[in-house]
């Protein structure tokens, strides 16, 4: 079987991203394990061995499709970790661009959750977990660091933590479920601006 090909060939961006759009398609309509290989080449319209060339296998395009979203959710942690501006325009900052990269991959998202809470599919393991175990962190340390300097009052920090861990997470799950109710950002905005009001000094 032929290795993946490296990325670096923007002539191949189209076929790539053909694929790409393909396999996502056909993994939120059948779920990853149901679909073939043969299903993700015909509904690309292309040949295995352009898989194969391209991504290696069925792993290599659910990799493919899953590690760039998370790649640029990592940069957006160290980036807000590192901001020195105020705790509140910092967490509200950080919520906005996390809420916007899940909209952005909603159909990518779609599968993550079918694959995190449904039934098992033999899909690649990718750490969900640790992945929102960092965003809870951050969100926790710049609520720490509100306090330390004096913004945000000193009361329970865990508490207040998953306060907007909630926001956004209903933001994003209802985003995901019921569009047409989505809170999107202002929504968002609104919510956490009710959170942190009842802790700024």
């Amino acid at each position: 079987m032929a290795r993946p090909k490296e990325r670096d060939d923007a002539s191949d961006t189209p076929v790539r991203a053909k694929m790409l759009c393909s396999a996502i398609s056909l993994f939120n309509r059948k779920g990853y394990a149901a679909t073939t290989v043969r299903e993700l080449v015909a509904e690309a319209g292309v040949t295995k061995p352009v898989l194969y060339y391209y991504f290696g296998n069925k792993e290599g395009i659910y990799r493919e499709m899953m590690l760039p979203p998370f790649a640029r959710f990592e940069a957006i942690l160290t980036d807000f970790q590192k901001r020195k501006d105020p705790a509140r325009k910092t967490l509200v900052g950080l919520c906005m661009e996390v809420l916007a990269l899940f909209t952005e991959n909603i159909e990518v998202a779609r599968i993550m959750y079918s694959i995190y809470y449904g039934p098992p599919q033999g899909a690649p393991f990718i750490d969900f977990d640790g992945y929102h175990s960092r965003l809870l962190d951050t969100v926790r340390q710049l609520v720490a660091r509100g306090m330390k300097n004096g913004e945000f009052q000193k009361k329970d920090l865990d508490s207040i933590t998953w306060a907007i861990m909630g926001a956004v997470t209903v933001a994003m799950e209802v985003q995901l479920s019921h569009p047409e109710r989505a809170l999107g950002p202002k929504g968002l905005g609104r919510v956490l601006d009710l959170i942190l009001h009842a802790i700024e000094k």
